[in-house]
């Protein structure tokens, strides 16, 4: 894991431990890593939501909500910009279209 992603990490662990949600968690990763991204966010969030030393569920609640704030705030920046763009855009794959695998079949019969 990069230093910076770890730094990120570290900051929101110790942060949402103390305490912090949704804003007042995102300040304190704020004045601990200036430069975070909303991007390197989601991503050191995905890494506390896998850690198997973290078990406190209000800590996971509390990074797993940021998290999503956060990566739906990317997709609305994503749309601003695409607004001015000429190509049209692409959708995103729907899960409707998969296979269902015969063992989920199974279990949903």
């Amino acid at each position: 894991m990069g230093e910076k992603r770890r730094r990120v990490y570290e900051a929101l662990v110790e942060g949402a431990m103390q305490g912090h949600s949704d804003r007042n968690l995102y300040d304190f990763v704020q004045k601990r890593c200036q430069k975070t991204s909303s991007k390197k966010l989601v991503r050191a969030s995905l890494l506390a939501l896998t850690d198997p030393d973290l078990k406190d569920r209000n800590i996971l609640s509390t990074i797993y909500a940021l998290a999503i704030k956060h990566r739906l705030d990317e997709a609305r920046a994503d749309e601003i910009d695409d607004v001015d763009d000429d190509e049209p855009r692409e959708l995103a794959p729907s899960v409707s279209g998969l296979q269902t695998p015969a063992s989920v079949k199974d279990l949903t019969a």
